[in-house]
């Protein structure tokens, strides 16, 4: 496993990989994944420390993250103090927020590429008229014209 000089031989898809790590799309990719990930803790905090207080107190004081169904082991007011007594729950509330988070998220995603969309693409006011043609191209459509005009029909 080791060439003339003592190097270790490297196996050709380390190069295949190291050549698909280092195009712009991945790096792109791995960007867009890092702010992501930023973006779902900020709007998460959202969600859980701004928004859910509005909705509990506009539901009568519902907190969301308490609904839940306890399938096996004791009945406790609180999800954590059920999931503490180790019972097995179905955490409606749980899903719940997760779904509010998704939604916000969505509409967040959706004003920022508007906004993107808008300054890279300037909408034009009227469609301008295409250019007057070339002396060059004027001469070759005069040149078809008289060939189109000089052919004799094929003789049958």
């Amino acid at each position: 496993m080791s060439d003339v000089k003592g190097k270790l031989h490297k196996p050709g898809w380390i190069s295949e990989f190291q050549a698909f790590i280092m195009r712009g799309n991945v790096i792109d990719l791995a960007v867009g994944i890092i702010i992501g990930a930023a973006f779902t803790a900020i709007v998460t905090s959202l969600v859980k420390d701004i928004l859910t207080p509005f909705i509990g107190l506009l539901t009568g004081g519902i907190d969301f993250s308490n609904i839940f169904w306890t399938l096996k082991g004791p009945h406790l007011a609180t999800l954590a103090e059920a999931q503490k007594a180790g019972a097995v729950t179905v955490n409606i509330g749980v899903f719940l927020n997760a779904c509010i988070q998704f939604l916000i998220v969505a509409f967040a995603i959706f004003w920022l590429v508007k906004a993107i969309s808008k300054l890279h693409h300037k909408q034009e006011a009227a469609p301008a008229a295409p250019p007057a043609p070339t002396k060059s191209e004027v001469l070759l459509t005069d040149i078809r014209d008289i060939l189109a005009n000089t052919r004799t029909p094929p003789t049958v």
